[in-house]
């Protein structure tokens, strides 16, 4: 039964492959392909590591480019301070916080409903193939997915 088990890991990596190459996604291809190779070289022993730090590594990358135009130069001191002088500014801070915030009450579901992760990746998978959307982690699903569910049962009345 486990290698009917590990066939099918396998052939939905492909999958996501194809589907990655179909729908222009070269992350989700790329990520695919990159698993598969883990499983067909033998190293799933260290499936669990890039899961468990896999998260935490894209996110010290993602934070890395968006902190570059501050290393570079790129903006400076009176640049930073005059971005609080407008509203677009305030808007940024405003949005910076709601995030952290959903990103909580997502971890927060996420702990509650573990099974969700399923439909967070597919609905992310088909939300960068389909919509042209960028994958930024589930937890941000999840905490869309927590307001979300709140809403449907405030308006239907569970």
């Amino acid at each position: 039964m486990t290698g009917v088990l590990t066939m099918t890991g396998e052939l939905i990596l492909v999958g996501l492959i194809i589907i990655g190459l179909i729908g222009r996604s070269p992350i989700i291809a790329t990520a695919a392909c990159v698993l598969l190779a883990v499983k067909l070289l033998h190293l799933s022993r260290f499936l669990p590591s890039i899961e468990r730090r896999g998260l935490e590594l894209g996110l010290l990358f993602l934070t890395l480019s968006v902190l570059v135009p501050f290393a570079s130069g790129k903006v400076q001191m009176k640049e930073l301070i005059a971005a609080f002088n407008t509203w677009p500014g305030w808007l940024a801070l405003i949005g910076g916080a709601v995030a952290a915030y959903m990103n909580a009450k997502g971890l927060d579901l996420l702990k509650l409903d573990p099974q969700m992760v399923v439909g967070l990746v597919i609905g992310s998978i088909f939300g960068i193939i389909f919509l042209r959307g960028i994958p930024v982690g589930p937890l941000m699903a999840a905490g869309i997915t927590a307001i979300l569910y709140k809403l449907f049962k405030l308006m239907s009345g569970g």
